[in-house]
């Protein structure tokens, strides 16, 4: 099946004042997430991914080697990826729910405790790559980093929050000052109903 590229939840221009410009917005969802897509559906004509769900083809993918696996799999994961963050931001982020506030104080300490980790971890990730709050099988709360378009499907977690911090994300509006775009995105865009909703 053919893959589209979603459309953004908000207006190109609603993130603005939370810090996500809509030059950012127009580079990053309607040329770079429109590329992953194209791509992907280039490359799956005639294989065997061709009609699978896009959550089968990165895991299916995932680690393959052969040449041809490894561009599937790039393609098909930054698409995954991207149409989670999308949606894990706001224009209206509101207060952290109740639910999700105890949870990251009990597995973190305290909810700044948790935004200081997470940012540690996509300041820490060397290159292109993402950061994750994530479900583990056994049902903990956990900060991951991973490195270009690897997600959580890969390890079999679920993913709560994500942050893009390939280049891309942020420097239009960031320039190379990767720490600041982080802490904006935790303090200013995080859609933490939606965080809560997929615990």
């Amino acid at each position: 099946m053919a893959f589209t590229l979603p459309d953004l939840p908000y207006s190109h221009d609603a993130l603005a004042a939370g810090g996500m410009s809509r030059e950012t917005l127009e580079y990053h969802h309607d040329k770079h997430h429109k590329a992953y897509v194209d791509k992907l559906n280039e490359l799956i004509q005639g294989t065997e991914w061709e009609t699978a769900s896009l959550e089968d083809i990165v895991r299916g993918t995932y680690q393959k080697g052969a040449v041809a696996q490894n561009g599937i799999f790039n393609n098909a994961s930054q698409h995954w990826n991207h149409a989670q963050f999308w949606e894990m931001m706001s224009p209206n982020p509101g207060a952290i729910p109740g639910s999700l506030e105890s949870a990251l104080k009990d597995s973190f300490g305290s909810v700044d405790a948790f935004k200081k980790k997470f940012a540690e971890a996509g300041v820490g990730q060397f290159g292109s790559g993402w950061a994750w709050l994530v479900k583990t099988a056994d049902g903990r709360l956990d900060i991951t980093k991973t490195e270009n378009g690897v997600n959580p499907l890969c390890f079999g977690q679920t993913a709560l929050l994500g942050c893009d911090v390939w280049e891309h994300s942020y420097y239009i509006d960031f320039r190379n000052a990767r720490p600041k775009y982080l802490e904006n995105f935790l303090n200013n865009l995080v859609n933490w109903e939606n965080v809560a909703a997929r615990m």
